[in-house]
């Protein structure tokens, strides 16, 4: 379908709630979204001059055809947005791990000895499930600690089968497990109390059991029952060692998550904190392969995949910013939960601390992974993208002009290859052709100077760039490009705007368009890199050749010195200060005698 067809097709969806999803031309699920109101959403992608992101205009680009479903409430579309983006793992959605990263507990059913074992997802099964936890590292941890805790047997013996047949394990021994092998062990009934109040950790009540313990324990130490107390004494201190192991209660004992997102060049990510009672029992961190937008945006696509698969939730989440249909997304997880869940923003105070304290974790790990490579690619793709280019400038040319006056003009060629400067190709001109300063034709004299050395297969001025950026404003931008159309040739030009204070501001086309780039620090960056690097080249180069002429000029007036003795004198003492320095018989070494003797009294008065 053509981009009109899908306009009059999206303008003629209902103003209902729904799922909608974008396909490509081989029916491949590339996007999947919700909305509150389907005709409103899916039209704004196919609106002419529509702010979007980069990503969004690369996946409507691909946009082929689109389907929806109609749903009767917003909690439905959470809900089935979340499934589909889980069946079909679109490209351009923003996608947390499969399953296989989330990994659950799992409590067998209909055994006298049930066990606790790790699953990758939740089966209906009649069994019990627990999670999902934040790796599979975590789950194993989770699993022991509370069997350790709770004196619980890990072993491979099954019970009531192998009770009796064999003497106990190791872990009877050290104190991990209480022997339920034995003929006289604990028994049925103390093992499934024991299952119960392990259900009781894994659903987040861990504050809850050790107040219940302790009372107990108080209990029997009045009634004298020293040996129970003592039981239920070591298991309370198991539990605080328990609670000390950050990496085994993240994610199950939460009543705060607090959330901090990052959008990096080339990444974005986010990392949660999860908190009880004041303590930081743990975080998870993901990485996403694409940057994202707005951090409401980002949030709206994370959240719902994150919590609605999960069986225990926190009572407050902690975000820096909220979206259209937070309200909804809220009064879901409350439901799900069976408890209040509060959607939070903090302006200040402690737990916006916290928050900053999760951004800087997620920027941490998102910079980590990514390459100098990586972000000076994205860099030039958003380049190409502003400079309306089929693909990303890898090969940037920029000129400057450099004069006092019209005999004195210079002008400098820089090469940025990949982003990084290629000092190899970097030339200099020097202007013949003007007899007054004029920066315009300067300009094109270089730059016809530059292209027409090319067009006769001088492989040193080969190849073409990919984009030429001028040092000045639209007039320099429109006479670079008279001179490149005037050899026949079609090239991109930018001219390179400075501000009051001789800083780069902007780009500026020939048109006289300019292109704002402070939205994006590593492109501004970029920009006033090549153009402090052209002017310092074309500055550099000036002075040089000024300092030459300046010195060169002491060998004027001279009877009989005229310009190929001056270079012979060069060349043979090197520099004017060693020609000064030379005796007259040295002079006349290199000139006829009557011209040395001239020369060094000149030489000599001037001294």
């Amino acid at each position: 379908m053509t981009k009109e067809e899908l306009r009059q097709r999206a303008n003629e969806l209902p103003p209902a709630p729904g799922v909608y999803l974008m396909l490509d031309a081989s029916g491949t699920v590339i996007y999947v979204g919700k909305a509150k109101r389907l005709k409103n959403r899916v039209s704004q992608y196919f609106q002419e001059n529509a702010g979007h992101n980069g990503k969004t205009r690369a996946m409507v680009a691909q946009v082929d055809r689109f389907d929806t479903i109609i749903v009767r409430s917003e909690f439905e579309a959470l809900v089935l947005e979340n499934s589909l983006i889980k069946r079909h793992q679109p490209r351009y959605n923003i996608l947390l791990k499969d399953d296989k990263g989330y990994p659950f507990v799992r409590l067998s059913k209909g055994e006298a000895y049930p066990r606790f074992t790790m699953a990758g997802k939740i089966s209906d099964d009649g069994a019990r499930y627990f999670g999902p936890f934040g790796g599979r590292r975590e789950t194993h941890l989770a699993i022991d600690a509370v069997c350790t805790a709770l004196k619980l047997p890990t072993c491979r013996r099954r019970f009531p089968r192998d009770i009796g047949k064999d003497r106990p394990c190791l872990n009877y021994h050290i104190g991990k497990c209480d022997g339920f092998c034995r003929p006289d062990g604990p028994g049925a009934a103390a093992y499934q109390e024991r299952i119960e109040q392990a259900c009781r950790l894994f659903s987040g009540k861990f504050r809850q059991l050790e107040q219940d313990w302790t009372q107990q324990m108080e209990h029997a130490a009045e009634a004298l029952q020293f040996e129970t107390a003592a039981r239920l004494r070591d298991r309370i201190r198991a539990l605080s060692v328990l609670s000390k192991q950050q990496q085994v209660i993240a994610g199950i004992c939460a009543d705060t998550d607090v959330w901090g997102v990052y959008t990096g060049q080339v990444r974005c990510g986010c990392a949660v904190l999860h908190l009880e009672q004041g303590d930081l029992l743990g975080k998870e961190v993901n990485v996403f392969p694409t940057a994202a937008g707005e951090s409401s945006e980002f949030l709206s696509a994370v959240l719902s995949q994150y919590y609605l698969d999960r069986s225990v939730f926190p009572r407050e989440i902690v975000l820096p910013a909220l979206w259209d249909g937070a309200d909804t997304f809220e009064s879901l997880l409350s439901q799900k939960a069976a408890h209040r869940v509060t959607l939070r923003v903090p302006l200040r105070g402690e737990r916006a601390e916290l928050m900053r304290m999760a951004a800087r974790n997620a920027q941490e790990e998102v910079e980590r992974v990514t390459s100098d490579s990586e972000r000076t690619s994205k860099t030039l793709e958003a380049l190409g993208a502003l400079a309306g280019l089929a693909a990303p400038p890898r090969r940037l040319e920029s000129y400057d002009i450099s004069n006092l006056r019209a005999d004195d003009m210079v002008a400098s060629m820089v090469v940025f290859q990949d982003g990084k400067p290629l000092k190899r190709a970097y030339r200099r001109f020097q202007i013949k052709t003007l007899t007054r300063p004029d920066d315009y034709a300067a300009m094109q004299e270089v730059l016809t100077r530059r292209l027409r050395h090319y067009l006769d297969g001088d492989e040193s001025f080969a190849p073409l760039p990919d984009l030429l950026l001028i040092d000045g404003g639209e007039g320099h931008a429109r006479a670079a490009l008279e001179a490149v159309t005037a050899l026949g040739l079609t090239l991109p030009v930018l001219g390179m705007v400075k501000d009051d204070r001789h800083r780069t501001r902007a780009l500026i086309t020939p048109q006289g368009q300019e292109l704002g780039i402070e939205h994006s620090p590593p492109l501004f960056a970029l920009i006033g890199r090549v153009q402090e690097e052209v002017h310092r080249f074309a500055i550099t180069y000036h002075r040089q050749k000024h300092r030459r002429s300046v010195y060169r000029s002491k060998l004027d007036g001279v009877p009989g010195l005229g310009e190929a003795r001056k270079k012979a004198l060069l060349k043979h003492f090197g520099t004017v200060s060693a020609v000064k320095d030379a005796t007259e018989e040295q002079l006349c070494a290199v000139l006829p005698r009557q011209v040395a003797h001239s020369l060094y009294d000149k030489l000599r008065q001037e001294a």
